[in-house]
């Protein structure tokens, strides 16, 4: 662990909840890995070794364990438990599939201006044309789920295989201090074969898009807490005075508040699906997203510039958590939560 320690196990979750074996089993092989999280080959090797957990509550636990230990780690980590999640939610739902799930996943579903990943079926047989942005890890990564669109209006979820010569990764631009590592630069697609996962609009219409993206934001609420650790450290030292003990009191509340809105919603999730699964995604990751940038604020007024410059740990965290937290869109996602609300929804 870059961090110089373990925070205590389990973060999240009571110790009897179904699946924290095969958690503590992923966590020990993480730490016999040299270079986790630095060593892009290595860390990948890992994720790619690690099996989906048994449970969604397991699975956000993984995650935020293993961003407290480096938050590329689980930034690697998180799109190939998705990937894994989203096949098993395909054959939950009787999708018929032929896919060799081996190696480690990415999911790729943003878009951006200007290029366009298009699909096209012939013979029964889909192939990807165009380009794709913002593809995390594409020249490392074995395979990938990724959207594409069928039409004017439509997108649909195909996976690819990323090894396919038809599938060119592009080197940048990239040009990060943050997630330096994680390279999320396009690809450009001239006729991969693709295998269809679900019909148009199934990829955002299952319930496991909301658990996905609380997935993320567990991640986020893992990484910042050995920043909470620091904190501590300073407000128990020879040289602690109150404004210390404020600067820990408020990240310390907005994290336990944070970790709060998690358990719920897990429980929320594990009861069933609901028409507001997506608003109260979307509530949990702007709660865990003001808590994580009141954190690093607190660390920054608290410890001052030399953990920033002197301690390579300490810096490298928070240059990747500012990345990994733009994840989320901030004010554009308060916006669509007073639109659902505004619009009748919003049942607390």
């Amino acid at each position: 662990m870059t961090d110089g320690h373990h925070p205590p196990f389990p973060l999240l979750f009571p110790a009897d909840t179904p699946g924290l074996g095969d958690v503590r089993d992923a966590l020990a092989r993480a730490d016999d890995v040299d270079g986790f999280g630095t060593d892009i080959a290595a860390t990948l090797s890992w994720a790619g070794s690690i099996a989906r957990p048994s449970s969604l509550a397991a699975t956000w636990e993984l995650l935020a364990a293993v961003a407290a230990r480096d938050v590329t780690a689980a930034r690697v980590l998180e799109p190939h438990l998705d990937a894994l999640a989203i096949l098993d939610e395909a054959a939950a739902s009787e999708i018929p599939l032929d896919l060799d799930t081996h190696g480690c996943w990415g999911v790729f579903a943003a878009e951006g201006p200007g290029v366009r990943l298009e699909a096209r079926q012939a013979d029964g047989t889909w192939t990807l044309h165009g380009t794709k942005p913002w593809c995390s890890l594409a020249a490392d990564l074995d395979r990938a789920l990724i959207t594409a669109w069928i039409d004017d209006e439509r997108r649909q979820l195909f996976a690819i295989d990323l090894r396919d010569p038809a599938v060119t990764p592009r080197s940048g631009p990239w040009h990060a201090r943050g997630l330096d590592r994680v390279v999320s630069a396009p690809i450009d697609v001239d006729g991969a074969r693709a295998v269809a996962v679900g019909d148009a609009g199934w990829y955002l219409r299952r319930p496991g898009f909301a658990h996905g993206g609380v997935g993320v934001a567990a991640c986020w609420w893992g990484a910042a807490l050995p920043l909470r650790v620091a904190l501590a450290d300073a407000a128990r030292g020879t040289r602690a005075d109150q404004l210390s003990r404020v600067h820990l009191g408020r990240a310390d509340t907005a994290l336990w508040a944070a970790r709060t809105v998690l358990v719920e919603t897990a429980a929320v999730f594990r009861a069933g699906g609901t028409a507001s699964e997506g608003l109260r995604a979307a509530r949990a990751r702007t709660v865990i997203a003001d808590a994580v940038e009141t954190t690093i604020a607190e660390a920054a007024h608290a410890l001052g510039p030399l953990p920033l410059v002197a301690d390579e740990a300490h810096a490298r965290r928070v240059a990747d958590l500012q990345v990994y937290v733009r994840q989320h869109h901030a004010e554009r996602d308060l916006a669509r939560i007073g639109g659902d609300i505004a619009n009748g929804g919003g049942a607390w």
